[in-house]
């Protein structure tokens, strides 16, 4: 979970000057969870920076356009930060009092609008208020059941308005499967094993094992309860014109031999995310732009990332035996420049596993991404986190034109 940093504070939705592709470090002072304060050089980030897709007009030359950033993040909860799950990052760097101080540096200085984070812990006691300091309003959804962590959406006050929110908890899968009374038992657990056909990363990190399966595990209530969530949210954007953009933020289930729990959990992702725009569209009278982003645990290509493009017409093809496409959503890098080689990176992982899909239109489109480290760039070597990012994934951001239709 890499973030990079910049050292001005972000002044609204308003146009940004191109920015090339240097790299620099920075540090900052921070309240701790005890109100006190510090301040530290040792975990100083790396700062990259947002490079444009193109040699296109800046928006500055544009005055009726908006620009936003947006930034995803997994920032790797503490609860899950153990030095026996990783045994390749320097101790220091582990600790919670020098990985919270790089994280939060890293947020203050990306000056992204929106940021979109997954396994936040810690919300109440340090991110809320820490970002409040700095501009950032939030709405969060913490995971189910025992689990601690949970996904954020923290938004720039003097950029954009909360107009309406709603969380997602995938254990609901479970009650409507438990209501297709229609279906039999078998062809319930039919519907969960022969959507996997095979597919599903090796591995997400060893942080992620962890003895939670317990029940019959062919049964497929005990197999969709994974107590993920998501949140997604309405926002209107203040300048220079007004116009509503919907968010939405979630972390899918982490196990390679489940992709089948996954595939269920992206579809139903989707049907919330359709209904959640049908509302804003009705109950706002607009037609509202729409940018899902998050932890996905899936790779480039395999059957939970194909369903999630599918509702794109240049990628319907790819998927089969769909009652119904989804919404159109394209990865924001695929659209650009191609998929990274990884934002998940460890000695026995490194591939990529975190997106922002956007929904094609006319008035919506990326014009600048966040540069991520090649595979044999020194600041990754060895496998994160480390002292120059303090999570095992990479942040990963886009910047967003929008114009008037």
């Amino acid at each position: 979970m890499l973030i990079r940093t910049r050292s001005l504070a972000l002044t609204g939705c308003l146009p940004l000057p191109t920015i090339t592709g240097s790299i620099r470090r920075s540090k900052m002072s921070t309240r701790t969870s005890t109100g006190g304060s510090t301040s530290s050089s040792k975990a100083a980030p790396i700062i990259r920076e947002f490079v444009r897709v193109d040699g296109g007009a800046s928006v500055r030359g544009q005055p009726d356009g908006i620009r936003f950033r947006l930034v995803s993040y997994n920032i790797l909860a503490q609860v899950y930060v153990k030095s026996s799950l990783f045994p390749h990052s320097p101790s220091p760097c582990l600790r919670w009092k020098a990985r919270s101080q790089a994280i939060l540096t890293l947020l203050k200085n990306l000056r992204a609008d929106f940021f979109c984070l997954q396994e936040v812990d810690e919300y109440d006691s340090f991110y809320k208020r820490n970002m409040e300091d700095h501009g950032y309003s939030s709405i969060y959804v913490q995971r189910n059941g025992q689990k601690r962590d949970g996904c954020g959406i923290f938004y720039k006050n003097n950029c954009a308005e909360l107009l309406a929110k709603e969380t997602i908890e995938y254990n609901d899968l479970v009650d409507l499967l438990q209501g297709e009374t229609s279906l039999s038992a078998d062809k319930q657990n039919e519907t969960l094993t022969n959507i996997n056909n095979g597919a599903g990363l090796r591995n997400d990190s060893s942080v992620k094992s962890s003895p939670e399966h317990h029940g019959d595990l062919n049964d497929s209530r005990v197999r969709l309860k994974r107590d993920c969530v998501g949140i997604m949210a309405a926002f209107k954007l203040k300048d220079p014109f007004h116009h509503v953009v919907i968010l939405a933020n979630t972390h899918l289930y982490w196990d390679p031999e489940w992709a089948d729990v996954k595939l269920a959990q992206a579809k139903y992702l989707l049907s919330r995310l359709a209904q959640f725009k049908a509302l804003v569209t009705d109950k706002f009278e607009c037609t509202p732009s729409l940018i899902l982003s998050g932890d996905f645990n899936s790779t480039p290509g395999d059957k939970v990332y194909q369903y999630l493009i599918s509702g794109n017409s240049s990628s319907a093809s790819s998927i089969r035996c769909l009652e119904e496409l989804p919404l159109p959503l394209c990865s924001v890098h695929a659209f650009t420049r191609g998929e990274p080689p990884f934002t998940n990176c460890t000695p026995d992982f490194t591939d990529t596993l975190d997106y922002i899909f956007f929904s094609p239109s006319d008035c919506l489109k990326p014009v600048s991404i966040l540069k991520l480290p090649v595979l044999d760039s020194p600041d990754v070597t060895g496998g994160l986190p480390n002292y120059s990012h303090p999570s095992d994934h990479l942040p990963i951001g886009a910047e967003f034109e929008i114009t008037k239709d």
